[in-house]
Formats: C-alpha cells, sequence, structure tokens
C-alpha cells in the first residue's frame, strides 16, 4: 500500500471517528445551542479543519440546527463564518445518538 492510500484511509477512519466526537460534544447542553468555537475548545486534540469537515457533514446529513449567533436566523458553513455559528442536535441527531438509526460515517 502506498503513503497516499494510507493517508486517505487513516483520514477517512478520523472523519468517522471525529464526527461522532463532534456530535456527542453538541450534545452536552441538550435543548440548548453550543458555539461552535467553544466546540473546538473542548475538542481541542482536533484540528479545526477536520471540525469543520464533520460539523458540515452532520448538518448536510440533517442531524444538526445551525444558526448565527448575533440574529439567531438558520445558517450553515458555507453562509456564516465559524466563530459566528452556534449548533444542536436535530431529532435525527438524537435518534443516531439513542441508536435507533446509524449512520457508517458516525462512530458513536
Amino acid at each position: 500500500m502506498d503513503k497516499e492510500t494510507l493517508n486517505k484511509r487513516i483520514s477517512a477512519g478520523n472523519f468517522v471517528e471525529n464526527n461522532g466526537s463532534v456530535l456527542r460534544t453538541v450534545n452536552l447542553l441538550k435543548t440548548k445551542y453550543n458555539k461552535l468555537k467553544s466546540i473546538q475548545y473542548a475538542l481541542s486534540h482536533i484540528e479545526k479543519s477536520d471540525i469543520e469537515n464533520s460539523i458540515n457533514y452532520l448538518y448536510e446529513a440533517g442531524y444538526l440546527h445551525l444558526r448565527n449567533t448575533e440574529s439567531k436566523q438558520p445558517t450553515s458553513l458555507a453562509d456564516t463564518d465559524f466563530d459566528m455559528i452556534e449548533g444542536k442536535l436535530t431529532a435525527k441527531g438524537i435518534q443516531l445518538l439513542a441508536g435507533v438509526i446509524s449512520d457508517e460515517c458516525v462512530e458513536i
């Protein structure tokens, strides 16, 4: 196996693990929104770009609600700066954490 293939496999494995870590961390305050930069501080062992990739996936998969911290309007990473976003789990995200549904891209 060449180095590039190995790095891709490691990155894919980290992505799945990081998705689970981000989802569990967002869930800490349950019904309250968490600022994404607070999630980043809590997961300081994960690179910011990897956290952004996980947030983006979890949002696009319907597991997270994201909103602007100032306007409180729904948003996404594509539309708003990372430091200006807060998130909380959707019902689908809660189902995923509870084991009611599964996703091969999220390690719970």
